[in-house]
């Protein structure tokens, strides 16, 4: 079958074009052509359409190759560009190929013209290969150091959040809910769990925060939470839901997919003012088969893709270049915190996975959600879903923690429920007493996981060494220093993330100790 092209010319001899068109219709092209003699005529036809490639006639009494040249760039069009001459010779090709021409070639030898615009189209898409790998790498660069900014923020907030959390709670336990004091100290709590929900945010983007991953199958989870989507969508929106029944399961938390479903549904009713229609579907993929997903870091294999597409304004490129950008919004002030795609960014970038965007001015956006993987287990390895039954707690903790609030709150709230606490601010004062006090008992060391000196996985390590039967419960939002320590040091120590209240340490607490029913 004849590969349509669509051929620019600048040729003053109408003689010359039907010779070139008629070699390319031989050559296995249908071609359609326009013929221009001028700067002002080539620059009009530019504009006027999309081209496939541009022939120009070496000695043009009005316009010369490099002039032409100059006018393609001038108009922002990548296009192959070859020079057709009646003079042989090197130098003259050599003259050619430096003024910027993608291939040089003798009018008497124009049977190999054909295979000249396959290899200019072929180098044309290879470099627009390139170039777009390169943008993708530096993209990926440019989230990895917000991504670093963003945790390191957040972590340090985390540690006032939780001491404003931790001692509020204690204070409203004592004054009671419904007292004045109460009632101011229950505002301060509400800020202050909104603030530490911008937190989780900012760990999500960083790909920081602490989940449990499960394999699961993100039907289940769509299931489970389309009753509240079709809420967040509003009665203006038709949610459509299209589900792969043989979907590939994954390793990913629900509590996660649930939330990056929302924060794009939220974005996706937002992009549709006037109503529309927003169409959630699961489908199975393979990087080989699909071949556009190309991505850095993105591995060959099987994938389950979750896709959001909506009817709304769609985005322009400069837009959609940013749109996982921490606190980038095109929202009016007030309206949005320019976090919620950030979230869904670290929350994939997390699960191994990464996202694809499609979007157009008018044409709405589709968000593609890549998750690789994992084995289906049998129906005795799914979680079992736990209650936790509190009561007062009875053992020793050994606290290690560098942040002077934290460690403070954390022993009050230890203390509150009967543990005994002695608390230190190093690995190494904890390595010191676990030494020198041998006749003291230690139910649970309970340690922050980024502390100077040992850090927190090196020192669970070596103080379950000298006190096999001690448990271990690390402190921390800083999952990828867990995860290197860990690793180097060959532990799996359970963790929990700040900010968190008292009956939620205690609970866990319990548990690890053996003293919670289940």
């Amino acid at each position: 079958m004849p590969t349509s092209l669509k051929v620019l010319i600048v040729e003053d001899s109408r003689a010359s074009v039907a010779t070139v068109i008629d070699e390319l219709e031989r050559g296995g092209f249908e071609v359609s052509h326009a013929q221009v003699e001028t700067a002002e005529e080539l620059r009009a036809a530019l504009a006027s359409d999309d081209w496939n490639v541009v022939l120009a006639n070496y000695s043009m009494p009005r316009i010369s190759p490099p002039e032409a040249l100059k006018v393609l760039r001038a108009a922002g069009r990548e296009l192959p560009f070859i020079i057709l001459s009646d003079i042989s010779g090197e130098e003259t090709a050599v003259a050619a190929i430096r003024a910027g021409a993608h291939d040089f070639l003798v009018k008497s030898r124009l049977s190999q013209l054909p295979a000249a615009i396959e290899r200019a189209l072929a180098d044309i898409q290879a470099r627009r290969d390139r170039d777009r790998l390169d943008a993708d790498v530096q993209q990926t660069r440019k989230m990895e150091a917000l991504g670093r900014l963003a945790g390191g923020v957040a972590h340090d907030f985390n540690n006032l959040l939780t001491a404003i959390l931790g001692y509020g709670a204690l204070v409203l336990e004592q004054v009671g809910r419904d007292t004045s004091t109460g009632r101011d100290v229950s505002q301060i709590l509400a800020s202050a769990q909104k603030a530490s929900t911008l937190s989780r945010q900012l760990l999500a983007f960083s790909h920081n925060q602490v989940f449990t991953s499960v394999p699961l199958n993100l039907n289940t989870v769509i299931y489970d939470v389309e009753p509240r989507l079709r809420v967040l969508a509003g009665e203006a929106v038709t949610l459509a839901v299209r589900l792969e029944p043989a979907l590939h399961w994954v390793l990913a938390d629900t509590a996660q997919i649930e939330h990056a479903l929302f924060n794009v549904i939220a974005n996706a009713r937002d992009a549709m003012p006037e109503g529309g229609v927003i169409t959630i579907e699961t489908r199975n993929s393979g990087t080989v088969e699909d071949g556009a997903l190309v991505r850095p870091n993105a591995l060959a294999g099987a994938y389950a893709v979750l896709s959001v597409h909506d009817t709304g304004t769609g985005m322009p490129p400069e837009i959609r270049a940013r749109m996982f950008e921490p606190f980038f919004t095109t929202k009016e002030k007030g309206l949005g915190t320019g976090l919620g795609l950030a979230a869904v960014y670290g929350i994939t970038r997390q699960l191994g996975g990464f996202i694809r965007v499609e979007s157009e001015p008018g044409k709405g956006t589709t968000l593609q959600i890549f998750l690789p993987q994992t084995p289906r287990p049998s129906d005795a390895a799914l979680p079992k879903s736990e209650t936790p039954i509190i009561a007062s707690g009875l053992g020793t903790v050994l606290l290690v923690e560098d942040d002077d609030g934290v460690r403070a709150l954390v022993k009050t709230m230890l203390e509150r429920y009967a543990y005994r606490v002695i608390d230190v601010a190093s690995g190494e004062a904890a390595l010191f007493f676990l030494e020198s006090s041998p006749a003291t008992p230690v139910d649970l060391l309970l340690s922050g996981i980024v502390l100077p000196g040992v850090q927190g996985p090196e020192l669970a390590s070596k103080a379950s060494a000298a006190r096999p039967s001690m448990k271990v419960l690390l402190i921390s939002d800083d999952v990828d220093r867990l995860v290197g320590v860990a690793k180097a040091v060959g532990g799996d120590w359970p963790v929990i993330a700040k900010p968190f209240s008292a009956p939620a340490l205690v609970a866990r607490v319990q548990q690890l100790l053996g003293q919670q029913a289940v």
